[in-house]
């Protein structure tokens, strides 16, 4: 299934993209795209449902972020080795783990604002891993079973926040509107091999990053079996794997995203996102 959001920012409804592309309400079955909605139970139950059967939604409504109620934005540093190759960057012996705050999450084609006194805002397409039911110390063979699909993830970054000031690389990732999720969260039914995924991205239709996750360092299971040995992992909260190379940071010299700027961005059978950049007044 392609389950989403849709709606005014804040008063989104859930849904599902039937075959033939028509966004169908959920509203009658589940509140929303989160929580209890996520565990398994409830995903098989809402693929029984016939799509037919649910409401049509007319227009070209407004996309929202695909899950809601997302308690940890938990992102892993360096996890492709091509992408360390081109920072510059070794390969870490274990994964680099940061924050991102909640409320960076946005829609996948809201706009993206620039922070103030921001000079090196970059992109960074990433493979989300969306939680479904609570996982704590489970093993990386089981643990894909707590996975309730996957999505696009955009992690934009202000690489002069990150690194260039003092402590973590949480703030220089955390601005609002720096995590547009979705469009769709895809249940890992449809997703064979979530670490043989194609992956683009593009800046003013000019292609940036063009990867796929065979070259993720560690891969989904791995990750989740990984985190969940340090803390309880949710229902909703997300895990974003991990971006390939063609950042804007690993231009020689480097290029930076400024107000105008367009960004496409997407992974194969998982959808695509478009945002335009706008400066943080």
């Amino acid at each position: 299934m392609k389950l989403l959001r849709y709606g005014e920012a804040g008063s989104e409804r859930p849904g599902l993209l039937d075959a033939d592309g028509t966004i169908r309400d959920l509203s009658a079955h589940v509140t929303d795209i989160a929580g209890k909605a996520l565990d398994p139970a409830s995903l098989e139950a809402l693929s029984k449902l016939d799509p037919k059967s649910l409401p049509a939604v007319s227009g070209k409504p407004r996309i929202g972020a695909c899950v809601a109620g997302t308690g940890k934005f938990i992102c892993i540093g360096l996890n492709y080795s091509d992408h360390a190759a081109e920072t510059g960057a070794t390969v870490p012996p274990e994964p680099i783990i940061f924050m991102k705050a909640s409320s960076a999450i946005v829609g996948p084609d809201d706009d993206v604002l620039i922070p103030r006194g921001s000079v090196k805002t970059d992109w960074e397409v990433e493979l989300g891993v969306v939680i479904g039911k609570t996982a704590k110390y489970v093993t990386e063979a089981e643990a894909l079973d707590y996975v309730a699909g996957y999505c696009v993830a955009h992690d934009v970054s202000e690489r002069a926040f990150q690194a260039e000031r003092q402590g973590q690389w949480t703030k220089g990732k955390s601005c609002d509107t720096f995590g547009p999720i979705g469009p769709w969260l895809v249940t890992k039914d449809e997703v064979k091999d979530p670490q043989n995924i194609p992956m683009w991205l593009k800046v003013n239709g000019k292609t940036m990053q063009n990867g796929s996750t065979k070259t993720m360092v560690y891969g989904v299971a791995y990750l989740v079996s990984y985190l969940s040995q340090f803390m309880s992992l949710h229902p909703g909260d997300i895990i974003s794997t991990g971006t390939p190379p063609g950042v804007g940071l690993g231009m020689k010299p480097p290029v930076f995203l400024k107000a105008g700027d367009v960004v496409e961005l997407g992974i194969e059978g998982l959808g695509i996102q478009k945002q335009t950049f706008k400066a943080d007044l």
